[in-house]
């Protein structure tokens, strides 16, 4: 309503103004170039804005004339456009359905109309990858290389190339390089953590967490916990070199995670070595709190120098009490009560764990009770033989690889902070015995290894497996020495297994190997590019 009454009083105020100088016509006289022109006021100006609007109009069409030819280019243009990225939608369609022929097609035609355009040439690395032409690949990222702008995708699609091939050299170069020019690609930062950590470079895998905490790769708590199990690592390296610094570090990572067990396992022995027993148990406590694992309860049986088993025993029962655990509790406390030859309480704590299904450590430990207490060789026999049966026991597992003992990393990605304490599913064993080979770990997949394949002895597969399905005879446990040393203990530091290192069966000279795989854990970058 509003608006009709202002186009109204609009028009009411233009006919005013025409009624105004129709009463008043006056004259209006133009002299130019010897030519007098007189005519009335209200004519003059209807002349001179019949003029302006001539102009107007020629002058349009004058620029339509002149213009015509870019307008034509311009629409044709459009098309072309358009088609190419008709084309280039398609094909990335295509590739991602797995068609390397469509994929191939829609990408020489999206090649042809968008030149230099980085998704076409992505699109055509992408069908070169699902052709397996692998020099097509590599000469489209080289050229994406050349540009500031598509530098980093050129140097990923070269990463992953280099990944595929086992070129782990290339690899690490590339990460690098990405991770230099641009600080916050993630999946740079943590291939470059990956290598560092295989590598033992722990100064470099901290200075990249710092990176990765300021870029806001990883959020604070996961950089904390990674870099308290790079600070836990440096300690295991320099636990019987330097034991102070590596005290120094042990309870560094053990303040910033007091769950990680290694950490208060390095702490407790070098504290109890220096005869700081009491503050050796507080952190190992508080880390049992938490994570309870059977080198804890070890470490801290033995946490006074020199004591004798029974002592031990009083010390692991203690602990027990203080701060129960469902299953490590029982056990640890088996252990000690084997030690110190108290057959009675090891049974009695081990009472629980029997009823059900026990793990192949409990059955161990009540064929070693049957064994050393009676000598009952039928008994002993029973329990080894429900040992080799009995449901898996924790160990440390990462990526499919089993460990006797912590690593830092996992041998499969580099990923830190991968072993976890837990019963494992079917994988590799992570073989403290076995020489690693040369460069960088790969795992190897089961189907990627034929059945005439050799194992690690050179014996095929067929004949390992049957040989692990046949009854092995079970040497008998050692009995348990009370004489260690003068007072029956010994320095009040636990043993500590060699570092483990992997375990790849051998292929035969004329297997080509499985073809490259592109699922998390098949090579040292794989479960990184992945995520």
């Amino acid at each position: 309503m509003t608006r009709v009454i202002i186009i109204f009083a609009v028009i009411a105020v233009l006919a005013a103004g025409a009624a105004w100088f129709a009463d008043r016509p006056g004259e209006l006289q133009i002299t130019w170039l010897g030519y007098e022109i007189q005519t009335s006021l209200m004519l003059g100006i209807g002349a001179i804005l019949l003029t302006v609007f001539g102009l107007t109009v020629v002058g349009g069409v004058l620029r339509g004339a002149i213009g015509m030819p870019g307008a034509i280019s311009d629409f044709f243009r459009s098309r072309r456009q358009m088609r190419g990225l008709e084309a280039l939608s398609k094909g990335v369609v295509a590739a991602g359905a797995g068609d390397a022929a469509a994929a191939q097609r829609y990408s020489v035609q999206a090649n042809r109309i968008l030149t230099n355009e980085p998704l076409a040439q992505l699109l055509k690395a992408q069908a070169a990858q699902l052709s397996g032409d692998k020099a097509t690949v590599k000469r489209v990222f080289d050229s994406m290389l050349q540009d500031t702008e598509t530098e980093a995708l050129g140097l990923r699609g070269l990463f992953v190339q280099a990944r595929q091939d086992g070129d782990f050299e290339q690899a690490r170069r590339c990460a690098e390089r990405a991770l230099a020019i641009s600080p916050h690609l993630t999946w740079a930062a943590r291939a470059v953590l990956a290598v560092q950590s295989s590598d033992g470079d722990w100064a470099a895998a901290e200075a990249t967490l710092d990176l990765c905490r300021r870029n806001k790769l990883m959020d604070a708590d996961e950089a904390t916990r990674k870099k308290a199990v790079v600070t836990t690592a440096r300690a295991a390296d320099l636990e019987d070199k330097t034991p102070e610094r590596a005290l120094e570090l042990a309870l560094a990572a053990h303040k910033a995670a007091p769950d990680l067990v290694p950490a208060a396992v390095i702490a407790g022995r070098v504290l109890a070595a220096t005869g700081q027993t009491r503050k050796a148990s507080k952190v190992l406590e508080k880390t049992w709190r938490l994570s309870p694992h059977p080198e804890i309860a070890e470490v801290y049986a033995a946490a006074r120098p020199g004591s004798a088993p029974r002592d031990r025993l009083k010390r692991t029962k203690a602990l027990i009490r203080k701060i129960p655990a469902s299953t490590e509790g029982p056990i640890a406390l088996a252990r000690a009560a084997v030690a110190a030859r108290d057959w009675a309480e090891a049974r009695e704590a081990l009472e629980p764990l029997i009823a059900d299904r026990p793990t192949a450590r409990v059955c161990s430990l009540m064929a070693e009770i049957e064994e050393q207490q009676s000598g009952d060789e039928g008994r002993t026999r029973e329990w080894l033989g429900r040992a080799v049966s009995a449901p898996r026991d924790p160990v440390w597992t990462a990526d499919g690889y089993t460990s006797d003992t912590w690593q830092a990393y996992s041998p499969a990605s580099g990923e830190l902070d991968a072993f976890r304490w837990k019963v494992p599913l079917e994988g590799l064993h992570y073989d403290p015995a076995a020489e690693a080979p040369a460069g960088p770990p790969v795992p190897v997949h089961q189907d990627d290894v034929q059945p005439d394949d050799p194992g690690p002895d050179g014996k095929a597969l067929e004949e390992v497996a049957a040989d692990a399905a046949a009854p092995q005879e079970q040497p008998a446990p050692k009995p348990a020495s009370d004489e260690k040393d003068d007072d029956g203990g010994n320095d009040g530091r636990t043993e500590r297994p060699a570092k483990p290192k992997i375990f790849v069966p051998p292929r035969a000279p004329d297997d080509p190997g499985p073809e490259p795989r592109d699922e998390p854990g098949g090579n040292m970058f794989q479960a990184l590019f992945a995520q």
